[in-house]
Formats: structure tokens, C-alpha cells, sequence
């Protein structure tokens, strides 16, 4: 999956954002980005299927952890440059 399709929704940089706060569990994540299970849920699989997080149980609650850092340069003439990086933390 293209980086930057990945971090082309609102949506998955809020939940990017958040995590990188601190673990959450899917709860939280849906109230700090004020969105439905359904449509979480969806968003988290992307991002969990792309390698940026993962999820552990804990009793009855799945928490999910930031697992790479996003790096996002972009250069103006004369390098030209637009990437998207995802590194190990």
C-alpha cells in the first residue's frame, strides 16, 4: 500500500496522532477522533495491515501501540522532493 495513500485520511492521522501520545484502546481512539466502531475499526486495519501499528489483549480490551515513526520530506527546487518514510521505532 502507497504511503501516502495510507496517511491521505484525516481520519488514520488522527489516530497516528494519538498514538503517539501513548498506547489507547479502541474506545479511546474512536471518542478522540470522534468516530463510530465501524469506521475505526476499518481505519485501524489499514493502519495495523500497513505495519504503522500494533494491537495487544488485555482482559477484555485490544490496545493498539504506534510501531514505526512516519517521516514526511518535502524539498523545493532544485531536489524536488516528496517521500514518505516509515522507520522502526
Amino acid at each position: 500500500m502507497d504511503p501516502l495513500e495510507i496517511l491521505g485520511s484525516k481520519s488514520r492521522l488522527q489516530i497516528l496522532r494519538a498514538l503517539s501520545k501513548r498506547d489507547l484502546y479502541v474506545s479511546e481512539i474512536m471518542e478522540i477522533a470522534r468516530m463510530d466502531g465501524k469506521t475505526c475499526k476499518h481505519h485501524l486495519d489499514r493502519l495495523e495491515r500497513a505495519g504503522l501499528i500494533s494491537s495487544r489483549m488485555e482482559g477484555r480490551r485490544k490496545y493498539y501501540s504506534l510501531k514505526k515513526e512516519v517521516l514526511l520530506h518535502i524539498a523545493p527546487s532544485p531536489n524536488r522532493r516528496y517521500e514518505v518514510h516509515f522507520t522502526d521505532i
